[in-house]
Order: C-alpha cells, then sequence, then structure tokens
C-alpha cells in the first residue's frame, strides 16, 4: 500500500469505510454474520454445522456471493483495463443499488447474500497482475502489516510506514459506527447511503486517473 500515491490511501480508505458500513448493516440485520468478513462466517458455517444448520446454511450462501462477487469484479476490472477503479466501483454501486431495491420485497437472506457479492466485488478495486494488492473489506493483514511497519521503525526504519495501514483500518472501523448509527436512525433504508457513498468514490477514481505503482508488488 505505501507505494500507492497518497491519494489513491485515501481511495482505499473511502471504500474500506463503505465495507464497514455495509458489514455493520449486514451483521445486524442478520443477528451476528457478515457480508465482508469470510473468516468469521466461515467459523460460525463449521460451527453451525454441529450447533444451527440453519445458521451454517446461511453463513455457506454468503461465503458463495462473495467469491461470486470477486469473481464478477476481477472480469470487471479485466475488461475496464486501466479504468478499473471507476468502473469496478460503479459495478460495486450496482450492486448495492439492486440491495437497496429488493431490500423491501424479499428476505434479509437474498439482501445481503447481494451485499456479499458487492463487498467481494469491491477487493477487485486494488490489483496489479491479477493478484490483489490491498484488501479493503477484511483487516488482518492489515494489522499485521500495521505492526510489522510500527516494528521496523522501532528498529531504524521508515518512521511512518504504519500510517497507511492505520487509515486503512480507522476507514473501516469509522464506516462500521456509521453503518450502525445508520441502522439505527433508518434501519434499512440505510443501503442507500452506501449506494451514494460508493458512486462518489467511482467518480473520485475517475479524476485520479489510471496512476498506479511504478513497479514491483504492492505492500
Amino acid at each position: 500500500m505505501t507505494r500507492y500515491d497518497k491519494r489513491f490511501w485515501f481511495l482505499a480508505a473511502g471504500v474500506s469505510s463503505i465495507a464497514g458500513y455495509v458489514d455493520a448493516t449486514g451483521f445486524l440485520k442478520l443477528g451476528g454474520l457478515f457480508v465482508s468478513f469470510m473468516s468469521g462466517n466461515s467459523t460460525r458455517l463449521a460451527v453451525g454445522t454441529m450447533m444451527d444448520p440453519q445458521v451454517s446454511i446461511v453463513a455457506g450462501r454468503l461465503i458463495g456471493g462473495f467469491v461470486a462477487g470477486v469473481v464478477a469484479g476481477t472480469i470487471v476490472a479485466a475488461l475496464a483495463g486501466s479504468r478499473r477503479k471507476p468502473a469496478t466501483l460503479g459495478f460495486v454501486s450496482a450492486l448495492l443499488v439492486v440491495a437497496a431495491v429488493i431490500n423491501t420485497n424479499v428476505s434479509d437472506v437474498w439482501t445481503t447474500t447481494v451485499m456479499a457479492v458487492a463487498m467481494g466485488s469491491a477487493n477487485a478495486i486494488f490489483q496489479r497482475d491479477g493478484e490483489v494488492t490491498i484488501g479493503v473489506t477484511y483487516m488482518t493483514g492489515t494489522l499485521v502489516k500495521f505492526g510489522q511497519r510500527i516494528a521496523g521503525a522501532l528498529m531504524g526504519g521508515a518512521p511512518f510506514a504504519w500510517l497507511p495501514y492505520l487509515l486503512l483500518w480507522l476507514g473501516l472501523v469509522g464506516g462500521a459506527v456509521l453503518g450502525t448509527t445508520a441502522y439505527v436512525y433508518f434501519r434499512s433504508a440505510n443501503i442507500w447511503l452506501a449506494v451514494a457513498a460508493s458512486g462518489l468514490l467511482a467518480l473520485y477514481a475517475t479524476v485520479l486517473g489510471p496512476v498506479e505503482p511504478a513497479a514491483g508488488r504492492v505492500k
């Protein structure tokens, strides 16, 4: 992540904020399952096979939706070429529109499955040579790198290399707080706010243009 221009740090943090916002909404709607955190859903699926098969089924559906989103987002990004960031964000926005529209007409399970597809697609926004360079919907790797960069700074390395990883994590947590607050006041209608935010980020990505890191694997 540190090899990206600083303008892209804010784009990544913005996408992570949307992921936190949407994930909090899904968590509240489903009572403890996630639309972007598939490690948690994998554990719930495993435990549910013995303790609560219905939870296991829903968790499996969310995982399948997320993987389908990764596939679809990767295809969209590949077809868009150098404009993959705004194109993929536009695709994420369209999926969130679908989730918002069907939200009042179908069960929460299907609404949140579409939300999971959108979150899977979001991971195609930052990639290079077919590999994800910044994971915007999951934070375990980000926190590991955050800790590693702090250790590096303490041992005489770059003093602020940890900053973009902190920004990414704060984006997700802040988005989750906003998503929870919006859900309390607007209930599931708050999905439309995620649509608006995603659309604005698509415009921002268009303004940024197709600038990429000069070379090498993005860390």
